[in-house]
């Protein structure tokens, strides 16, 4: 990541009209299944308890899915609970069942690159100071020296495969052409193994994950209280979908990462600066620490005055800040107004410039090439004739100066060789010269 969300661990604070930290993430949307409610809001009123999240190293970066675990965890840490990040080093080398098709095995040294990757990024997340100080686990060190013999003795013995079946990825993928091969059917055991290893050496108690892992949280649920005689507890948080039901994941191909290199700060903020009306408040209440006061307000001004889109200023404002630090908002916030012409844009450096042109239709050309051929190539007019009405009436810019009909590129690449053509206010292109 760009910057380090730690810079603002300190000033992240519970809100403190909720009488309990149930009830606040409770009204923030985070549990949509659970086990005992009324034993977790008990559990978690009460002394500091273990709990952790488990993030598999499937690829090199977490994504905004993964930012839903580490706020949760975030928000039961500053109640006083103590939090573990488990990394799968050995998860990872299978993943978790997807609902349609089996996963691509990575080799051993790429999943323990990306172990690496991923235990940075939560460190940045979570304190690792005081009396409930995180801690980084990975499941390859109890793994790895497990025999066969001694998983299937001393873990499958708990497991019935007709319950087994039942679990959602599992049967998804049961009824698929595509079938489940046994590796990824045995992942259930894998997780409940890990949720027994940390019950046994740091008294954990709860797992927190996303809803579509429920399965996969009560196999460790249902392996302990079998083979310790103890009850222990999960949440299955909501996945971030929009208000049409679209859901944003690495398997669906749209991920919005967590990592700079992957999802750049100015694709980031505009992301969430482009969240639907509908979706805005209930992101706002899983995704920043205001106060319910605050987001009750945000709301209001939603329904008053939705064109000026306040609620979705704040929210990509402080996302993005919390994952990339402040600066790295300021310059998507400044990239933004300096392409539709509020801002100066040869200000901007050329990374900010390309990652901001990548949102755009964009197009490669020579130095020579006219102003109105580019508008063609890039869709912003459909002729080369529609291109010089739209010049001659002065509405085509190129760095956000008005040009002539005869214009070209010469001489007009920002840093990076990056040019940014405009019609009219707010329709964009980019322009690589080269």
């Amino acid at each position: 990541m760009s910057a380090p969300a730690s810079e603002a661990l300190g000033s992240q604070r519970n809100d403190e009209s909720f009488s309990d930290i149930w009830d606040e993430i409770v009204w923030r949307g985070l549990v949509h299944v659970s086990t005992d409610e009324e034993q977790l809001k008990t559990l978690l009123a009460g002394p500091p308890v273990t709990y952790y999240c488990g993030f598999d190293p499937t690829a090199p970066s977490l994504h905004l899915g993964n930012l839903v675990q580490l706020l949760l965890m975030r928000r039961l840490q500053l109640a006083g609970h103590k939090p573990l990040g488990l990394v799968g080093g050995s998860t990872g080398l299978i993943g978790d069942p997807r609902p349609t098709a089996e996963r691509t095995l990575n080799d051993a040294a790429t999943v323990a690159e990306w172990v690496g990757y991923l235990q940075a990024q939560v460190s940045k997340f979570l304190s690792f100071e005081g009396d409930n100080a995180a801690r980084l686990v990975n499941n390859l060190d109890w793994t790895a020296p497990l025999t066969a013999i001694d998983f299937l003795r001393d873990v499958g013995k708990y497991f019935r495969v007709g319950t087994m079946l039942k679990k959602d990825a599992v049967s998804a993928r049961l009824n698929s052409d595509a079938g489940i091969s046994y590796t990824e059917f045995s992942y259930q055991l894998l997780q409940g193994l890990d949720y027994r290893e940390l019950y046994r050496t740091y008294g954990c108690v709860l797992q927190t994950g996303g809803s579509d892992q429920w399965g996969n949280l009560t196999s460790g649920v249902d392996l302990i209280h079998k083979s310790e005689g103890a009850a222990v507890h999960a949440i299955g948080t909501p996945l971030i979908t929009n208000s049409d039901g679209t859901k944003f994941g690495k398997s669906e191909g749209n991920a919005v990462w967590l990592d700079a290199a992957m999802t750049s700060p100015y694709a980031f903020y505009q992301f969430w600066l482009n969240t639907d009306d509908a979706d805005v408040v209930g992101r706002l209440k899983i995704f920043t620490f205001l106060t319910r006061v605050e987001i009750e307000g945000l709301e209001a001004a939603v329904a008053a005055e939705p064109f000026k889109r306040e609620a979705q200023r704040s929210l990509a404002w402080h996302v993005t800040t919390l994952v990339h630090g402040e600066a790295a908002t300021v310059a998507a916030i400044a990239a933004a107004e300096a392409l539709f012409g509020q801002g100066d844009l040869a200000g901007l450096d050329a990374a900010t410039l390309e990652s901001a042109i990548a949102e755009l239709p964009h197009v490669s050309v020579s130095p020579q090439t006219t102003v109105a051929e580019a508008l063609v190539e890039t869709g912003l007019t459909s002729s080369l004739g529609e291109s010089r009405r739209a010049i001659a009436q002065g509405g085509v810019y190129v760095n956000n100066s008005k040009v002539e009909e005869s214009a070209t590129f010469e001489g007009t690449g920002l840093a990076g060789g990056i040019a940014v053509l405009r019609r009219g206010k707010k329709t964009l292109a980019g322009v690589r010269l080269i």
